[in-house]
């Protein structure tokens, strides 16, 4: 009988291959397979269009470990009518966006952006600098997961108040008071900045428009750094345009690449980077942490015991 198949879908170093082996030796461990070996596939870990046809239509599926934490791209409607499990790499990139989130707020709040700008004209520029101090300013985190939260612990002690969104308002250690995704547009109006870390769902789909942006303070902040179509761009586009708030950065976009004939890359209260907040030192070791951790559960309980995802809910 033909050992079912681990399928990762990127290559890992040959240490994890050996842990994969200890915790699994009654299945094989692949990075390349046949149109022939699909049909043996009980494990993917990452997911690939491509493999969209092979995979879901042997039913022998069980399993899809994403590589990262966003899923929206992954076809969970056929997940949820063959009872595929989906677990996540939520958590692993947590340090590395809130460290970004830091360093924007710094470049932004100490004048470094237009340093750089006056550097490359060769210009002293000091009376050009805009200057600020996060210090005493209230920070809004929507969506106080993994990352949310590292985020707080790590800019609690540069001085910043920090208040939570989630999806009910439950309150959450580290936060100073959350509140209901309902209430956005009431909160918005008292924070200093905003920082988007919200999944795609159909809930959360264009949820930072021109509703949000116009009741945003005028000295505001606005970052993005979870799902792309989380923010209406057009819209973004006239807020900033129209300096309803004062500056925005954002690392997702609902486009990628930006392509190069969007405003955006005109206007000059924006920080654009391409899809960088989440590179993370040693991710492989990160992320096998989950993997292995749900590999010893699937093959002994056919259950997940870290970041399984709700398909009726997408996150």
């Amino acid at each position: 009988m033909t050992k079912p198949i681990i399928f990762l879908q990127r290559a890992f170093r040959e240490e994890f291959i050996d842990k994969i082996h200890a915790i699994a030796p009654d299945y094989q461990v692949k990075t390349e397979i046949t149109p022939e070996e699909a049909a043996a596939v009980e494990i993917s870990v990452g997911w690939s269009e491509k493999f969209n046809e092979p995979l879901l239509s042997t039913n022998q599926l069980k399993w899809v470990q994403s590589i990262s934490a966003g899923i929206d791209s992954l076809p969970l409607a056929e997940f949820s009518t063959q009872n595929i499990l989906l677990s996540n790499g939520s958590g692993i990139h947590a340090l590395s966006i809130s460290e970004h989130i830091i360093g924007v707020l710094l470049g932004y709040y100490r004048g470094l952006n237009q340093s750089v700008k006056n550097q490359e004209q060769q210009l002293w520029g000091q009376n050009t600098i805009h200057y600020d101090q996060l210090a005493g300013k209230n920070l809004l985190v929507v969506g106080t997961g993994h990352i949310g939260q590292q985020l707080s612990r790590s800019i609690h002690s540069l001085g910043v108040n920090v208040y939570g969104i989630n999806t009910t308002g439950h309150p959450v250690e580290g936060f100073t008071e959350t509140y209901s995704i309902k209430n956005l547009a009431k909160i918005v109006s008292g924070m200093d900045i905003v920082v988007g870390i919200l999944p795609g769902t159909q809930e959360t789909y264009h949820i930072f428009n021109s509703d949000i942006f116009e009741k945003m303070k005028q000295d505001a902040v606005f970052i993005n750094v979870g799902r792309g179509d989380t923010v209406h761009t057009k819209e973004l586009i006239t807020a900033l345009t129209e300096k309803s708030f004062a500056f925005a950065a954002l690392d997702v976009f609902e486009e990628e690449p930006l392509p190069s004939d969007n405003p955006l890359w005109t206007l000059p209260n924006i920080l654009i980077t391409p899809h960088i907040s989440g590179l993370t030192v040693d991710f492989q070791n990160k992320f096998m942490q989950i993997f292995l951790a749900n590999l010893k559960a699937y093959v002994t309980t056919n259950a997940l015991s870290r970041n399984q995802v709700r398909l009726d809910r997408g996150y």
